[in-house]
């Protein structure tokens, strides 16, 4: 009842693979005997961006998450560290005037 029902498999059937050899094709002599210069490279846009590539890009973005982790901790512990001062002073203002 729980068991699956798998569809039953094709029978493979037999294709005729062809067995000649295509013949190698020559290649052709060209058209004039003159020397064509090789196409200018594009040109490539002069700006800050052009030299940064993917891992480049992922690189920032790491450096950038964990300095704002670290200025993340810092801050949490600065709050902190004011919170436990208000606290021992109350405690101790409190201790003086018994």
């Amino acid at each position: 009842m729980f068991r699956p029902k798998y569809p039953e498999a094709p029978t493979p059937s037999i294709v005729h693979v062809p067995t000649a050899v295509p013949t190698a094709q020559h290649p052709h002599a060209p058209a004039c005997s003159c020397q064509h210069a090789p196409a200018p490279a594009p040109a490539r846009p002069a700006g800050v961006l052009s030299g940064l590539n993917a891992g480049t890009v992922g690189a920032v973005v790491t450096v950038g998450i964990v300095l704002t982790a670290l200025l993340a901790a810092v801050a949490v512990t600065a709050v902190s560290v004011a919170v436990a001062a208000v606290v021992m002073r109350s405690l101790l203002a409190s201790q003086r005037r018994r």
